[in-house]
């Protein structure tokens, strides 16, 4: 595959193709994809047999019935939350964001995390939280003994603005 050079914006028609498992059978009904040309992510699918109470400030790890196969290490694919689950029910990811890795071929699953003070109850496939796939770079390290100087320096939390 040939690297986009970083001035050219992509557009919707540049894909790239990635290998899909699917381990849920009820997905073929649903299969996932964009919900809209101008979609980011596609929504990924709570893949349980019953309805599942996740308490306050409790952690739970919810398989999505698919695994994918990125295979180029020029990408990768975040795990987001959805935005509404988040706003209206406290419904966030345990880890804040998910990465998988272009090598990784296991089921993908979500750790949700409920936040709020109210038991949420997460019905079987319902929409849990949303896949995107983003370009990588991976960096070559130099070891240096020291910076050349800039602007902000060594500034840390809250610098470059208010305290």
């Amino acid at each position: 595959m040939k690297p986009v050079p970083p001035t050219k914006l992509h557009s919707a028609t540049e894909h790239i193709s990635v290998d899909v498992k699917i381990l849920d059978p009820r997905l073929h009904e649903s299969m996932p994809g964009y919900a809209t040309a101008g979609s980011a992510g596609i929504d990924l699918r709570a893949c349980i047999q019953h309805n599942m109470v996740i308490q306050p400030s409790q952690c739970e790890l919810i398989p999505s019935g698919i695994a994918l196969h990125l295979a180029h290490p020029g990408y990768a694919a975040m795990i987001l939350p959805r935005s509404g689950l988040g706003h209206k029910h406290g419904i966030v990811l345990g880890n804040l964001v998910g990465l998988i890795d272009s090598d990784y071929q296991g089921q993908i699953f979500v750790s949700l995390w409920n936040r709020s003070q109210i038991p949420f109850t997460l019905m079987p496939m319902e929409r849990m939280a949303q896949l995107v796939i983003v370009p990588v770079m991976q960096a070559s390290f130099n070891i240096v003994k020291e910076f050349p100087l800039s602007e902000r320096g060594s500034g840390g939390f809250g610098s470059t603005g208010k305290h």
